[in-house]
This record gives C-alpha cells, sequence and structure tokens, in this order.
C-alpha cells in the first residue's frame, strides 16, 4: 500500500520494483489502471502519472487502443546526470595530470611551512566532512589539495590548478550531487595519506596516492 507522498512517484517506484522482480517482463501488457490502483491503493490518477513518468524514463510504452507494455527492465538513465559524470571524468583527469605531478614534486620540495599548510587544511577539511554545507566543505577540499600542489613550488603548476578551480568547484557541486553513499566526504584518510607521503619525502609513493584517490573517485562515477 502506497502511502508516503507524493504518490505518483511512489507508485512509480513501486512498478519499477514489480517489473525488475520478474512480474513482469519485457513485452508484457501491465494490468489496467482500475486494477493497478486498487493493488497500489491509489486512485487511476495517480496510475496514470506513474506511467507517464516510467513512459519518460523508458520502461514502458503507452499504445493507443492496447494499453501499456514493458519495453525495459530498468530506467535509462537520466541523461543530465550521464553529461554531468561526463564532465566531473574530464575535469578528474585533468586534475590527475596537474595533482599527481605537483604531489611528486612537493615530496622533494616541501618547506616546513608546507607541512604546517597540510596539517592546516586537513583539519579544516575534517571538520567540513563531517557536518559543513556543500559549498563549505568544497572550499576545505580544495584548499588541501591546492596545498599540495602549492609545496611543488613549481608557479605552471600552481597557475594551472587556479585556472582550472572553477571547473574543479562545478565539478565537485555535481559528484557531491550523486554521491548518495558521501563516499567523497567519507575519503579522509586518503588525503591524509597523500600528505603523509610528502612529509616522508617519497616522490613514487606521493604521487601514486594521489592518483589512487582521484583515480577512484572516478571510478565511483560508473
Amino acid at each position: 500500500m502506497i502511502r508516503r507522498h507524493p504518490l505518483a512517484e511512489q507508485a512509480a517506484e513501486e512498478l519499477l520494483q514489480r517489473i525488475g522482480s520478474g512480474e513482469w517482463t519485457v513485452g508484457a501488457k501491465l494490468p489496467g489502471e482500475t486494477t493497478l490502483a486498487a493493488q497500489l491503493g491509489v486512485g487511476r490518477s495517480t496510475i496514470r502519472e506513474a506511467v507517464r513518468e516510467l513512459a519518460g524514463r523508458r520502461v514502458l510504452e503507452s499504445r493507443q487502443g492496447a494499453g501499456v507494455f514493458v519495453i525495459a527492465l530498468q530506467a535509462a538513465e537520466d541523461w543530465d546526470k550521464v553529461l554531468r559524470k561526463a564532465d566531473i571524468t574530464d575535469v578528474l583527469e585533468g586534475r590527475l595530470a596537474i595533482e599527481t605531478e605537483g604531489a611528486r614534486l612537493a615530496a622533494s620540495r616541501r618547506t616546513p611551512e608546507d607541512l604546517k599548510n597540510f596539517r592546516y587544511t586537513l583539519t579544516d577539511r575534517k571538520r567540513a566532512a563531517l557536518s559543513a554545507p556543500d559549498d563549505w566543505y568544497i572550499e576545505a577540499d580544495m584548499a588541501f589539495h591546492r596545498a599540495v600542489v602549492v609545496a611543488a613550488h613549481n608557479a605552471v603548476l600552481t597557475e594551472l590548478f587556479d585556472s582550472f578551480a572553477p571547473r574543479i568547484r562545478r565539478a565537485m557541486i555535481d559528484m557531491l550531487k550523486l554521491d548518495d553513499q558521501h563516499r567523497h566526504r567519507n575519503d579522509q584518510a586518503a588525503h591524509a595519506a597523500i600528505a603523509e607521503a610528502i612529509r616522508l619525502q617519497d616522490p613514487d609513493l606521493a604521487a601514486a596516492r594521489s592518483r589512487a584517490h582521484l583515480s577512484k573517485v572516478r571510478s565511483s562515477l560508473a
């Protein structure tokens, strides 16, 4: 029985679950509106809205004079979401090029002031990840990554990161919207590991940890 609102969305999800469970296969005709309305405990208008929603998601197809038929077992991914993922992937690939080499150089060139900056930005990021609004968290995360690039003491890499920052910020906004499990906010250990490799002055380890972190973020979008 559907009790929560909005009813049409809940009804659509219930129908989608039943399709996914094998109750109706591809090509099968759904029961009529009256039957479905009784089964779900909603009105016929709600069923019509739910069917329209699933038709828009390319799961159902209404055929005039014939009924409603299943054309897919799961909803096609929202195109806007596909585009957001593609944009985020492009940005992450750019960051891999800048930040991996930045971490490598930082491990050879970091100063005591750089290490102090790592401690500050890591603490700030950890605090923001726990409860801060997304925009505050994004700034805290970016501050740490910029600190890594700055520690490379290469003016070109720092300029590249700074000029790229607006794209990074937009990509992170989209990424957080897609991150239902809050994995990005919970990866503080990966950031601390990058800082530790730089502190140990191990260029290969620092580069590997930076690459692994950003690659993991990229793979989480799949």
